[in-house]
């Protein structure tokens, strides 16, 4: 990628987000969490929401590369070098969130040295060192010269199944906690993958989409729209497998009072659900991705895209925060109530200083996949449909 002006104003916002990121950790860490919204109750907050959205995207984003090297579509292939730096990218800012969210981030060796193989958070930590490590052979294999095509195929076969294992890890974080009504579901780990297909997907384009206008490259015409339409599909599939989880939550005796909760008495956890993920993260996507002219504006990818964005932010976040608010079932059909808030529904006000790091870790993504476009041979130099074989798309 050639160094521009909008390049390198690109990267000073990064920079400054980044930044602000930085000071947001060290007020934290100085004067300590007290200074979040974070409480005894809801330990996992807005941070939390923002390293698992990355980590869950960086499993989808890799979707473009395995579909060109692993079921062999050549149209998707010019593109999956920057499929895989994308993925990398995404899940060192996740991490990188996590982390310093955390406390002592300079203990981390500890946990990656020292491991409870009982633990589901130990499990992870090798998913992610794995994952890693895997694309990064991948992405090397696409750029060296003369690698076999058994062995690019081989690597991105590993890559795949890889990606799959990491996402199921992620979500049966969640699915497998029974002592929280709004976790323990065994369906969490599918559709946490099936929200790794969108939200990869659709950050992927954005990144596609944003640096062709900004280099001058053509993007194909038809090959966004196949895309697109594919991004819809996941679309569909993430609200299926949400509808399934919550009509068998509403199956179950024990989950039924979490279930009214969210869908009709949460307050913010309900319009998050209906008007956020819902309707802004589902149903208007839809529409739009499969809109009948949706190859001729592309501004309609852009706005789905950007809505199913935020559509997977308010999910995890009516997920990971709704769950905790929802007090646990002790002692399952008898009222509890104490000085230690048992029995009451949780407050939580995420503060700025939170909103700083998220973003933040949004931030060195871009930065980190915009310092690889600037010295890696990672963009194609032509992607019209002239150079796209329409073969590959089917």
């Amino acid at each position: 990628m050639r160094s521009t002006p909008q390049l390198w104003g690109l990267l000073v916002l990064l920079g400054a987000f980044i930044a602000a990121a930085g000071a947001a950790v060290l007020y934290i860490e100085h004067y300590g969490h007290i200074v979040t919204g974070m409480t005894n109750q809801v330990v996992w907050g807005v941070p939390h929401v923002f390293a698992i959205f990355l980590i869950v995207a960086a499993s989808g984003a890799l979707n473009v590369s395995s579909i060109g090297s692993v079921f062999g579509k050549q149209a998707y292939k010019p593109t999956a070098r920057l499929s895989g730096l994308l993925a990398m990218a995404l899940l060192i800012g996740g991490l990188a969130v996590l982390v310093l969210d955390l406390g002592r981030p300079d203990r981390l060796v500890i946990s990656m040295t020292t491991y409870n193989f009982k633990s589901i958070f130990a499990w992870n930590m090798l998913l992610y060192t794995g994952f890693l490590g895997i694309v990064g052979a991948y992405l090397y294999a696409q750029m060296a010269r003369g690698v076999p095509s058994f062995a690019l195929k081989s690597i991105g076969l590993v890559a795949f199944l890889w990606r799959l294992a990491l996402t199921t890890g992620t979500g049966s974080i969640f699915g497998w906690l029974v002592a929280r009504p709004g976790y323990d579901a065994g369906i969490m780990a599918p559709m946490f993958i099936g929200m790794s297909f969108s939200f990869g997907l659709a950050m992927f384009m954005l990144v596609m989409i944003g640096t062709c206008t900004m280099t001058r490259r053509v993007y194909s015409v038809e090959l966004r729209t196949r895309q697109a339409r594919l991004l819809g599909l996941f679309v569909a599939v993430v609200l299926f497998f949400s509808g399934i989880q919550h009509l068998s939550n509403l199956y179950v005796a024990e989950h039924a009072a979490y279930e009214r909760f969210i869908l009709l008495e949460g307050g913010i956890y309900t319009l998050l659900f209906w008007g956020g993920q819902v309707f802004l993260g589902g149903l208007v996507p839809l529409a739009l991705l499969f809109h009948p002219k949706l190859d001729r504006k592309k501004s309609l990818v852009v706005i789905a895209a950007l809505l199913v964005l935020f559509g997977g932010l308010v999910q995890l976040y009516v997920i990971l925060v709704g769950g905790q608010v929802y007090p646990m079932e002790i002692f399952p059909g008898y009222a509890v109530t104490s000085s230690f808030y048992d029995g009451t529904i949780a407050n939580y006000t995420p503060t700025m200083r939170e909103f700083m790091l998220g973003f933040g870790g949004i931030a060195l993504t871009l930065a980190v996949t915009t310092l690889g476009m600037k010295f890696l041979r990672i963009l194609p130099v032509n992607l019209s449909d002239a150079n796209v074989d329409p073969s590959g798309l089917e």
